[in-house]
């Protein structure tokens, strides 16, 4: 596994954006451009790919922690700052408001794929269960008493 995958597991686990991630870099001091960014995240037979080196993948590291955490002084809760990721999120049109789609038989003799046409359910021969085979023991139980001697 790549510097590169790990910083693309890592940015879609956290759901974060480019924007965010220059944010981060910034806390330890790091500077990266959104372009520069974009290229450690496309295919590796793209022709703008870049391999993303140890020191910036390091620098995002130490500065999620610092993101996420906090500093010593000013110390935050990781879980307020994932929900704030979340949020920040875009709601697709349609996707809240849009039902389920169910598919209904046009006719009750389709309903099941099963059956012919005109066949009725009681028509059906249900084959009886069985019960398996008791589970043969293989390796007999062993008490452990962890080098204590007990009478």
């Amino acid at each position: 596994m790549t510097n590169n995958d790990i910083f693309k597991k890592l940015r879609v686990a956290l759901m974060l954006r480019d924007d965010q991630i220059v944010e981060i870099l910034e806390l330890v001091d790091f500077r990266i451009s959104k372009s520069e960014l974009g290229a450690f995240f496309r295919a590796e037979n793209h022709e703008n790919y870049v391999e993303c080196g140890d020191q910036v993948l390091r620098n995002f590291l130490n500065g999620l922690v610092i993101h996420l955490r906090g500093t010593k002084e000013n110390p935050k809760n990781p879980t307020t700052i994932l929900a704030k990721h979340k949020a920040q999120i875009p709601v697709k049109e349609g996707a809240s408001d849009r039902a389920e789609f169910n598919a209904k038989p046009k006719d009750a003799e389709r309903a099941r794929a099963d059956q012919k046409p005109g066949q009725s359910s009681s028509a059906l021969k249900k084959k009886p269960f069985k019960k398996p085979a008791p589970k043969v023991q293989v390796v007999e139980k062993v008490k452990y008493n962890f080098g204590k001697n007990k009478k």
